[in-house]
């Protein structure tokens, strides 16, 4: 598994266990609702500065989004 498949699959997760929707989550991390879509589906690459936006929106710390679990 690579970091963009890593970081899809543990968004995607951490997301849905908040109960938390794709727009929802971009409200709370400032970011456009098309681009957590494309990180869930690995089409793009994220910043470290996003990996801790959605880290501090969804409660976690950056390390949990990009670990393998």
């Amino acid at each position: 598994m690579n970091i963009r498949e890593i970081l899809a699959a543990n968004l995607k997760r951490y997301r849905r266990e908040r109960g938390v929707s794709q727009e929802e989550l971009a409200h709370l991390a400032e970011i456009d609702r098309t681009y957590i879509s494309s990180l869930e589906r690995c089409q793009y690459a994220a910043s470290i500065e996003v990996v801790d936006r959605l880290a501090k929106a969804l409660g976690v710390e950056a390390y949990d989004l990009l670990r393998l679990v």
